[in-house]
């Protein structure tokens, strides 16, 4: 299962029965989830049981496995018993039993032979019209789009992208916040260590990400999650550059198409159109595609539905000097958040990674295993030509830069100590915490470290005045 998968079967795992029973419902939905959640072996085990009239013994079941894959029958059948696709009966007298659910049976039936009039895979507008988008069209724009919203998570935080952010709706900009992918701080805006794993992910995975921070979120914006789940899976089914009626849509449904725009996954003429055109980012969200590298050529070799390594581009030395040959400014954007770049070409930049730059990278939550990933995953082909890829001096100095930021840290405050009895020390132990000083403390012991002293020393003062008064 891919990253992509994972991250959003985990956000399915947690929803209740009512949730699926209404989700399987949309013939789209069962047959984006037998296609992109199930391993073979469980979409096995639903082929076979789809037809039957009756439920599948156990026994039955065992057998079509061999003994030495047992922990991979159990695995299958777990994952379909948590997305609820398979239940277990157990009637009297009768062996236990396995029996795939209702909707989801009926509706993957109805996705695979084409049959009913139930729309759940979008109405094509075949109206007359003057201008059609192109499918080069639609991935122009899903590509400016989607690199809006990567540049303004690195270029804000690095050398800057131009206008990086500048397209973005606040809410796409809030729901980056809110899923601790960036931070702000004023007017900045700093990039965490869980945005810049998200950077270093395949694009997919990327979507998926942005879309289950947008599902976490969707019932805070009085959407229905149902009605939310099912478009998205609808979206996978439809065709790159055919346009899509509007008319069977929900009005959250319909709120998504804004929203989903801003991301590149949906286009519209305007909000008032009467269709919408699914870009390939949406078209690709329940397909099978290669782990395709993000940024600029990662997302052209998405865009391209390439499957092949995206050709690397980065050269490293040993005495830290990098070269990168690559013109694109996200591309350079994320690198200089590592490094220190100095010379700039028309198709390449040059710089070298210091203690002061990687240092940098680490305070703003970037480890060094992340840096060291990008420069793996980068790595011009001249480089693949060696074993070790990257050289191993530079590999180690970077995690030695980490290290550093590790050790023990000294702090200047105050100790208090020697207090005659547990009453005594819990008191003003916990006055300390209540006003943010306590950095410190040891129950046992009888003592706690603070920063300041000042008001911990009037708190002790006025407890000792009460005490005499309490003893007149």
């Amino acid at each position: 299962m891919s990253t992509s998968s994972i991250r959003s079967f985990e956000y399915l795992e947690s929803l209740p029965g009512t949730v699926f029973n209404r989700l399987y419902k949309q013939p789209s939905t069962a047959l984006a989830i037998f296609r992109r959640m199930l391993p073979h072996l469980a979409k096995s085990f639903v082929m076979a049981m789809l037809y039957m009239p009756h439920p599948l013994p156990v026994t039955d079941l065992e057998t079509w496995v061999r003994s030495s894959s047992r922990r991979d029958q159990d695995t299958a059948v777990d994952l379909l018993e948590r997305l609820q696709i398979v239940k277990r009966t157990a009637e009297p007298g009768q062996p236990r039993s396995y029996n795939l659910t209702n909707p989801f049976a009926a509706s993957l039936r109805l996705a695979l032979t084409g049959a009913g009039n139930h729309k759940s895979f979008g109405v094509p507008d075949n109206s007359e019209r003057d201008e059609r988008m192109t499918i080069p069209q639609l991935d122009e724009f899903a590509r400016t789009q989607w690199e809006s919203v990567l540049g303004y998570m690195v270029g804000s935080t690095a050398i800057g992208l131009d206008n990086a952010g500048a397209n973005l709706n606040l809410s796409v900009k809030r729901l980056l916040q809110g899923g601790a992918l960036v931070e702000a701080s004023g007017r900045n805006v700093y990039i965490t260590q869980e945005g810049f794993a998200f950077v270093l992910q395949e694009v997919n995975a990327q979507v998926w990400t942005i879309l289950v921070l947008y599902l976490e979120n969707a019932e805070q914006l009085g959407m229905d999650r149902v009605d939310v789940l099912s478009f998205l899976f609808m979206l996978g089914s439809l065709e790159l550059g055919q346009s899509y009626s509007k008319t069977n849509l929900t009005p959250t449904q319909l709120q998504m198409l804004l929203d989903l725009g801003d991301f590149g996954i949906i286009y519209q003429d305007s909000p008032d159109s009467e269709c919408y055109y699914p870009t390939r980012l949406a078209t690709t969200l329940t397909s099978d595609a290669g782990a395709l590298r993000s940024a600029s050529a990662g997302f052209d070799g998405a865009l391209r539905s390439s499957t092949t390594d995206d050709k690397g581009f980065v050269v490293i030395e040993t005495n830290y000097r990098i070269y990168a040959y690559t013109s694109s400014p996200l591309q350079i954007a994320i690198l200089s958040l590592f490094s220190r770049l100095s010379t700039r070409y028309p198709n390449m930049v040059s710089g070298k990674m210091t203690r002061e730059s990687v240092r940098r990278a680490i305070n703003m939550g970037i480890t060094g295993d992340q840096i060291i990933d990008f420069l793996y995953t980068h790595a011009h082909p001249q480089m693949r030509k060696t074993p070790s890829v990257l050289p191993p001096t530079v590999v180690d100095q970077i995690r030695l830069w980490q290290i550093e930021g590790e050790r023990m840290k000294s702090t200047v405050g105050f100790l208090f100590k020697d207090f005659p009895s547990a009453s005594e020390y819990d008191g003003p132990c916990q006055y300390a915490a209540d006003i943010g000083v306590l950095v410190w403390k040891n129950d046992a012991r009888k003592m706690f470290f603070v920063t300041r002293h000042e008001q911990v020393a009037a708190y002790l003062k006025s407890q000792k005045e009460r005490k005499k008064e309490a003893g007149r």
